[in-house]
């Protein structure tokens, strides 16, 4: 026990194994939330959040270190301007679809909590950082699972899609008509590029109930469907 004690006591002090210490959990921490944005296909994975967690631990370690050395300096200073600009990076996720739904917020809560963590890390809280990584892993699978199967609201999602033909685009609309699902707005975005083909951003609502990911696989079965991808 006193073992333990020791060590603890001696990883509260900047030393090279405090320091490798800090740094290895900011990676482990912030790869953990990393991959699970990355999993989904989040605009911010596993090296966003990676990066997020351990510039926060080497900002909070660099505090220390001058508050140590000079000893008249603020050590909340600079992580305190951390908490407050790490908003641009979350702003860069959040976006509004034609229609009109916000997405991204997780992903930018994301950043933030993988910001704070890594202050956490950084200033030596090891157990506050360990419990707090794990609650936020619990929150994004757990909770996510519940929100899908427990509120019933419609959800709306955005792909482009390269069509072979024009019929068959409106052999998708006459789809819609029959099945769990609607078209809510249709962009065109046809280009030299995509030539003879026809490409659409098409906005769809689907039904409470069903995944994004079953709903696209649906759509990748139809004829002419050349190319599907949720943006």
């Amino acid at each position: 026990m006193e073992l333990i004690k020791s060590l603890i006591d001696n990883l509260n002090t900047l030393s090279l194994l405090t320091i490798l210490t800090r740094v290895i959990l900011a990676v482990i921490i912030g790869g953990i939330i990393g991959l699970e944005r990355g999993i989904k296909s989040k605009s911010a994975g596993l090296r966003t959040n990676i990066l997020v967690c351990l510039g926060s631990t080497m900002v909070m370690m660099t505090n220390q270190y001058i508050y140590e050395t000079f000893g008249s300096v603020d050590p909340t200073r600079m992580g305190a301007q951390v908490v407050s600009g790490i908003g641009f990076l979350g702003a860069g996720t959040i976006l509004v679809t034609r229609g009109k739904q916000i997405r991204g917020l997780t992903t930018a809560a994301g950043l933030w909590v993988a910001a704070c963590l890594g202050l956490a890390i950084g200033i030596g809280f090891y157990s506050g950082a360990i419990i707090g990584g794990i609650s936020v892993l619990l929150t994004l699978t757990l909770f996510d699972s519940i929100n899908e199967n427990f509120i019933n609201r419609p959800h709306t999602i955005d792909c482009y899609i390269i069509f072979e033909t024009t019929n068959d685009f409106y052999s998708l609309l006459k789809k819609a008509k029959n099945d769990s699902w609607s078209i809510i707005e249709i962009e065109t975005n046809h280009s030299v590029i995509d030539a003879p083909h026809y490409t659409y951003e098409i906005t769809f609502q689907l039904a409470s109930k069903e995944s994004v990911d079953s709903f696209i696989e649906e759509l990748n079965q139809q004829t002419g469907i050349l190319f599907i991808k949720e943006v």
